[in-house]
C-alpha cells in the first residue's frame, strides 16, 4: 500500500501552480498509484498531486464507479449551463460548502504512458474534474465561493480540529472574473 499523507489547507504547496509533466516513466506511475491509493483509502472523488506535495499536473478520480487519472489536463465548456451544490476536499476535510461549477467538461490530456485521452463529465464527474484542475492551478474551491459564503467557510475552517493556527491560512480570489468565474474562453 502507498498510501500518502495529505497536505491540509494552510500547506503553501496547495497554492502553488503545478508544472507540466515532460516524463512519462515509472516515477510518474508511482505517483499514479500513490494517489489513487490514497484517494480511495480516504474516500475522496479525487485527488491532485499538489495534496501529496508533488507539484505536477496530475489528478485521479473515482466518481459513479469511473476510476482513473488525468495527467497535463487542459478543459474546455461544451456550454454555460452551471451546477450549485455541496463540495468537500481531503485537503479541508470534513467541511462542506454549495460552490458554483459548470455542469459539463470536456477534459483532454495524456494517462500514465503518455497516450491522449478525453473525459467527457456531467454532474458530480464534471465538478470532481474542475475542481482537481483547479488543485494543479493552486486554487481551492473556497476560492471560487461568492464572499459571504467564503466568510462562512472561512470561519468553520479556523474551527476546525486540524486547522493549524502557527501556519496562517492563504486565501485568494479565483483567478477567473467574477463576471467570468469559469474562465470562459481560455
Amino acid at each position: 500500500m502507498t498510501v500518502q499523507p495529505i497536505r491540509l489547507f494552510g500547506d503553501p504547496v496547495l497554492r502553488t501552480p503545478a508544472e507540466p509533466v515532460v516524463d512519462f516513466d515509472v516515477e510518474l506511475r508511482k505517483l499514479v498509484r500513490d494517489l489513487s491509493e490514497t484517494m480511495q483509502e480516504s474516500q475522496g472523488a479525487g485527488l491532485a498531486a499538489p495534496q501529496l506535495g508533488v507539484g505536477l499536473r496530475v489528478f485521479t478520480f473515482d466518481v459513479d464507479d469511473v476510476i482513473g487519472h488525468l495527467v497535463n489536463p487542459v478543459l474546455e465548456f461544451p456550454d454555460v449551463e452551471e451546477q450549485d451544490g455541496p463540495e468537500g476536499c481531503l485537503s479541508i476535510p470534513g467541511l462542506y460548502f454549495d460552490t458554483k461549477r459548470r455542469l459539463n467538461v470536456v477534459a483532454k490530456g495524456f494517462n500514465e504512458f503518455g497516450d491522449p485521452m478525453q473525459i467527457v463529465g456531467t454532474g458530480l464527474m464534471a465538478r470532481c474534474i474542475q475542481h482537481e484542475t483547479d488543485h494543479l492551478d493552486g486554487v481551492l474551491f473556497v476560492d471560487r465561493l461568492d464572499p459571504q459564503r467564503r466568510k462562512e467557510a472561512m470561519r468553520e475552517i479556523r474551527q476546525a480540529e486540524w486547522y493549524d493556527l502557527d501556519k496562517p491560512p492563504v486565501v485568494k480570489l479565483s483567478p477567473h472574473s467574477i463576471s467570468n468565474p469559469f474562465g470562459l474562453g481560455r
